[in-house]
């Protein structure tokens, strides 16, 4: 069998962060053939075997470009990693409300169309708690997320907009943020991510880091009820790569905070195959459309 003529979106040229590391990984895993397109520039993909948007860091920025671009690889019956019925359902955390109702434990979410104080009274009530973290819903790296105490006004950029607002919890700090990784269906690793000290977001260019994590049975069943459920809710079949996000709250219980499905960090170095699973997803999904 020939090799598979990959195209991996990537980030604008003057994207902030640096995944030159990850590029290297994909080229040593899927071939010195392997093309990377800047995302806003993907135009003629036909002839590709597959697209994947595993780089596509930023299109939370142009949000109509990022819409756009999904719409033309649908309409143009262009072969993707994971169906794009479900990346454009993933783009926006509003699908948390749909996993909530559907039984799957999530970080409780309120949405306020236009972020005001009074919105943030409400949640604080409805949650019990004085400390929020607020969201963009459509969001990737923290952009635009922030952690407000009593009394701390909300940041001009986000007053007045679409926001998640969700309660601050503290085993985020205490414990760490668990990411498990599926590839084709399966497990394949899991690392666990914490903040630099005195934050709470845990990407490393706030300070945070990971290591590895032997995956708990429970973080394992979450994870796999909730991919059911968004199979499920979107009519799609195993997905070549997936990422969940989840920590515990107050009383242990693990809780949903993001499925990553269009373009997660996979942390294959982590993995006990260095990746060799998620390779053999990519290939098989390039051969085997739909």
């Amino acid at each position: 069998m020939r090799p598979a003529l990959l195209a991996i979106l990537c980030p604008v040229p003057e994207y902030e962060e640096d995944w030159s590391h990850i590029k290297a990984d994909y080229i040593r895993l899927l071939g010195e053939d392997t093309v990377f397109i800047d995302w806003t520039k993907a135009r003629d993909l036909a002839g590709f075997d597959l697209v994947t948007p595993l780089l596509a860091w930023g299109y939370q920025r142009d949000c109509p470009c990022w819409f756009d671009l999904l719409d033309r690889l649908e309409r143009d019956g262009i072969n993707v990693s994971n169906p794009v019925r479900i990346l454009r359902w993933n783009s926006d955390k509003s699908y948390l409300a749909e996993l909530d109702a559907a039984g799957i434990a999530t970080v409780p979410t309120r949405m306020a169309d236009a972020l005001d104080e009074a919105a943030l009274a409400d949640a604080r009530s409805a949650f019990g708690t004085t400390t929020l973290v607020i969201k963009p819903p459509i969001s990737g790296g923290a952009d635009g997320t922030f952690r407000l105490a009593q009394g701390d006004s909300i940041p001009p950029t986000e007053l007045g907009h679409r926001m998640m607002i969700q309660p601050y919890l503290a085993n985020i700090a205490d414990e760490g943020e668990y990411s498990l990784f599926y590839f084709a269906g399966q497990f394949s690793h899991a690392i666990i991510k914490h903040p630099a000290k005195g934050d709470f977001r845990v990407q490393d260019q706030f300070g945070g880091y990971e290591e590895a994590t032997d995956a708990p049975a429970l973080a394992q069943e979450l994870a796999e009820a909730a991919l059911g459920a968004a199979a499920s809710l979107t009519d799609t079949e195993a997905l070549a790569y997936a990422r969940v996000d989840m920590l515990r709250d107050g009383e242990g219980r693990f809780r949903l905070m993001e499925l990553e499905l269009i373009e997660p960090s996979l942390f294959l170095r982590f993995a006990p195959d260095s990746g060799a699973a998620f390779a053999q997803a990519l290939r098989s999904k390039a051969f085997s459309p739909g």
